[in-house]
């Protein structure tokens, strides 16, 4: 019987998860010495990429002395909280990875909680103990106190510790002695990390995670609990309402390096995907034929966050996309709700918007960034918090927010902070930063970061996660400033933006199409203007001294995704192409704007 541990690696996000996992890989030999690797192997969509962050959680195996380790990458972000969770559970342990200067972040708390609730022996990695003003022992100190805060066991408050670089690619018991490799990490897995049990019985596997073949369609993966999963061995499926579906499995897989095997059979323990069943969800049982039993059901945060996803709805609708129509855009919604387990979509009354429910910006974010890229058209309204009656109480959702700032502008951000109805709890040194602790309801972090990193020159490092639903905390007051409106359809020119410049700040440059009720700028003022900037300079056959001067233009802003969600109010929408963003009003005509303004008012 071949040995396994399956372990699952949890840490705030940019702590060292994928680079750890890479040096693990390559430590084990996975790769021909030939072979290109690259950074950040397991990192592989463009989008984690390009923002350094895991958004889905994958699955490697590596070999380290006979015994098969089955390492599951997660993400940290507190939005993707629901690909964590249901991931732990094919875990017998779990490596929590912590900056050796930052500490124990909030995300850290969150996965945390889970894994300790779920009875997970854990190993405390110290990582960047190379860094500059790091301080390995009070981190460990700090986990130690998390630890004991978070209701741990006594043996799971008996961690192990190892320190450690995983970029230079070393790790110790002790950080004043650097070895050469990581292989004590390895040898603490081992001792540490208990094998999986085997468990015998009938078969019970809960699928806990999907992929998706062109050739072969939906591949559920999970761990098996129980029994052994043959090929052509027929099934029941258990659905999480409890009614049972009959199968049979066609082909089975296990994971080996960063690809899959095929296998005959796998025995409880080993993770493993299953090709062949249909119509299967996240968190349903593959179970015995005849007695099928149906494992615990997967229980997932809920969301906090909504927002309206249309059709576009603009003069320049269906130039730059694919996909454009409703139709294209519920089928998408629909689809992605099958894998994203923290995502709810709602029709509501037009068949052409649905409100999607989803655990932050971050999250809806990288829903929107990723259909755009795959061809889709839409415009995404303001983001709402969910708002429940508890007891009779109108309730919101509370967020605990932690900012690291330099101490001399530390003041600006608790400004900022309490402006929008944030409670400060801690401030502490923290090396040469002010460590800041708040409670701010979730509809006041909407906007906020960008404030607090113009206030702070950029050097604030904010992290915040869901806390609770708290009463209602009152009116937060929302953006200050009114914007610019476009008045006609057709193309900026550089005359009328610099003459037009005293009245705000532009979002676009000149030549560049733009039509009517779209958001050009930000107006220095708190009402809206609407302009002209399609208006070319009059051309006369006179001269005169003087009137010919240079057009000097301030560059425009430009915002991501994630700023225009943050930016936008209650009457504006963001129109999203695969080539632009760009802002506009819900009511491109200024008299019908005029005529809804009350609808607005009270929102």
């Amino acid at each position: 019987m071949q040995k396994i541990r399956n372990i699952a690696i949890i840490a705030h996000v940019d702590h060292g998860k994928t680079t750890l996992v890479d040096k693990i890989l390559h430590s084990c030999a996975i790769f021909r010495d030939n072979e290109q690797t690259g950074e950040l192997i397991l990192d592989n969509n463009d989008l984690e990429r390009e923002r350094g962050i895991t958004i889905v959680s994958k699955n490697v195996s590596v070999k380290y002395k006979d015994v098969k380790i089955n390492i599951i990458d997660t993400p940290g972000h507190a939005d993707f909280g629901g690909e964590v969770e249901r991931v732990l559970k094919m875990a017998d342990g779990v490596l929590l990875l912590c900056d050796a200067f930052e500490g124990a972040m909030p995300q850290t708390r969150f996965v945390t909680q889970k894994a300790l609730a779920l009875g997970l022996k854990p190993i405390v990695v110290v990582n960047k103990v190379d860094k500059e003003n790091c301080r390995p022992e009070e981190v460990y100190e700090q986990i130690f106190e998390l630890f004991f805060n978070l209701e741990a066991t006594e043996e799971q408050l008996d961690f192990p510790v190892i320190y450690g670089s995983s970029k230079q690619g070393w790790m110790s018991t002790d950080y004043k002695k650097p070895t050469e490799d990581i292989f004590p990490l390895m040898d603490a897995i081992l001792e540490n990390i208990p094998p999986a049990p085997i468990a015998e019985g009938t078969l019970q596997m809960q699928i806990t995670s999907l992929d998706y073949s062109s050739f072969v369609g939906r591949i559920a993966i999970g761990r098996v609990a129980r029994g052994t999963i043959k090929e052509n061995q027929p099934v029941s499926l258990v659905k999480r309402d409890g009614t049972i579906q009959k199968s049979r499995i066609k082909e089975l897989y296990t994971f080996e390096g960063l690809g899959k095997v095929r296998t005959a059979e796998v025995s409880s323990g080993d993770i493993c995907a299953v090709v062949g069943i249909e119509g299967f969800d996240i968190g349903d049982t593959i179970a015995d034929f005849e007695k099928p039993e149906q494992l615990e059901v997967i229980k997932i945060d809920e969301p906090t966050m909504n927002m309206l996803f249309t059709i576009n709805t603009s003069p320049f609708f269906g130039k730059e996309g694919k996909f454009v129509t409703s139709r294209h855009l519920r089928d998408r919604l629909y689809k992605e709700m099958e894998k994203n387990l923290a995502l709810k979509v709602i029709e509501t009354e037009s068949p052409d918007s649905y409100l999607v429910y989803g655990r932050g910006i971050l999250h809806l974010s990288v829903l929107i960034e990723t259909m755009r890229r795959e061809g889709y058209e839409l415009q995404v309204g303001q983001p709402q918090v969910i708002v429940k009656e508890i007891d009779g109480v109108k309730c919101e959702p509370v967020e605990t927010l932690i900012v690291d700032v330099p101490g001399d502008v530390a003041g600006k951000v608790i400004e900022l902070v309490t402006q929008r109805k944030g409670d400060l709890l801690v401030m502490e040194p923290k090396g040469d930063l002010q460590h800041l602790e708040f409670e701010i309801p979730a509809r006041g972090i909407i906007g906020l970061r960008n404030n607090v990193l113009t206030a702070t020159g950029g050097e604030a490092i904010m992290a915040h996660r869901f806390k609770a639903y708290e009463p209602w905390k009152g009116v937060i007051p929302g953006r200050l400033n009114g914007v610019l409106v476009s008045m006609d359809t057709g193309k900026t020119t550089a005359f009328a933006i610099d003459k037009l410049q005293d009245r705000g700040r532009f979002f676009i440059d000149p030549g560049v199409d733009i039509y009517e009720g779209q958001v050009l700028g930000e107006h220095i003022r708190d009402n809206d203007l609407v302009i002209n900037l399609t208006k070319g300079k009059q051309l006369t056959n006179m001269r005169a001294s003087g009137s010919d001067t240079n057009v000097r233009i301030a560059p425009a802003i430009k915002f991501s995704l994630e700023e225009s969600m943050e930016y936008i109010q209650a009457d504006e929408y963001i129109e999203v192409t695969p080539q632009s963003i760009r802002l506009r009003k819900i009511f491109l005509n200024e008299n019908e704007r005029r005529i809804n303004a009350k609808k607005f008012v009270n929102q």
